[in-house]
């Protein structure tokens, strides 16, 4: 049966309404969510300017800000091992508007290395993405008497304790890496240990220690140059732009070290911006202008999910407390 008429016009006036109260709890919902970016953004390094990490970070933080409609800007906090930086991190509100982005040291490695750290990976940090994969080159000076790691390996058993070496501080991988050749080649060389990569680079650059095992961006110009020798890169293969330099591995089965920088924001950051954050970045390194960039540095870029992320991060950590193990590394 129809109902009357006056019925039917009560219906359709709540109907409206509700429409209406609909309408405007979505727009309540608009004015409480402000857009993002709404100030400038933050990209933390906790290295020096001038490393492979600030390298990517620059690389990305450019054409990040020709997408936002704010600039993302690289804040170069080095030293401590990246420590002072991902602190600082920590401690941000977790808006979006501050990122960490750090090497394997800083990331996986400072948790099993120092027993007290001023911030908790998995309390204190959100993981946003690995951001590429690199080998490190074993950089030596023209004043070594040698061209090939075999020679340099013969010299210094021919020179033990004469031979020294640079890293960035204490706990990250180019100090593991050298004190992993340093057993697998059974030499004995000395260690001077820097606030970061490139105060360690540019004391090998002009002669004061002897080699070192640093990330590809750091010092590809000068073996181009010729200012340096690259002997041997610690990833599984042969670099596509420097096919005559040879793994370690092959000379020294068994051996290799692959770096990586990873991004991370601070606990609290809501996990729709971080899914957007995300797909803002991996947009940018798919972009062919950026991918070459990336290329010339030596880098494959890998953009993993958060998920992904946090399973290697976890997974990085627990390898190398057991090579600190092995090693006999001592921890601070």
């Amino acid at each position: 049966m129809t109902p009357p008429t006056h019925v039917r016009h009560l219906v359709t006036y709540h109907h409206k309404i509700a429409y209406l109260f609909a309408l405007t709890l979505c727009a309540g919902a608009a004015v409480a969510q402000p857009a993002f970016p709404a100030k400038t953004v933050r990209l933390i390094v906790g290295s020096p300017p001038g490393g492979g990490n600030d390298i990517v970070a620059r690389i990305l933080a450019a054409k990040l800000s020709e997408s936002f409609s704010h600039q993302v800007i690289v804040d170069n906090r080095g030293g401590a091992n990246g420590i002072i930086g991902m602190e600082l991190a920590a401690r941000a509100a977790p808006d979006g508007h501050t990122w960490y982005m750090g090497t394997a040291g800083h990331l996986s490695v400072n948790a099993v290395y120092y027993p007290k750290l001023p911030f908790n990976m998995e309390r204190d940090f959100v993981p946003l993405m690995q951001v590429v994969s690199l080998p490190f080159l074993l950089y030596l000076h023209p004043s070594v008497p040698a061209k090939t790691l075999s020679e340099l390996v013969a010299h210094a058993k021919a020179n033990p304790g004469k031979l020294a070496w640079s890293s960035s501080g204490d706990g990250g991988l180019p100090q593991f890496a050298g004190e992993m050749l340093k057993l697998t080649a059974g030499i004995n060389t000395r260690r001077i240990p820097y606030k970061g990569s490139t105060p360690a680079f540019n004391d090998l650059l002009a002669g004061h220690v002897h080699y070192c095992i640093e990330a590809v961006p750091i010092g590809l110009q000068h073996v181009k140059s010729g200012r340096l020798l690259a002997l041997a890169t610690t990833g599984d293969k042969r670099l596509p732009f420097l096919p005559d330099v040879p793994a370690i591995k092959e000379t020294f089965a068994g051996y290799e070290v692959q770096n990586w920088y990873g991004m991370v924001l601070p606990a609290g950051t809501p996990g729709a911006l971080v899914n957007r954050l995300h797909a803002e970045i991996v947009k940018v390194m798919h972009m062919p202008e950026i991918r070459a960039k990336l290329d010339a540095q030596g880098t494959y870029p890998v953009g993993s999910t958060p998920a992904a992320f946090a399973v290697f991060r976890k997974a990085e950590e627990v390898k190398w407390a057991r090579v600190i193990k092995e090693a006999h590394i001592k921890t601070e």
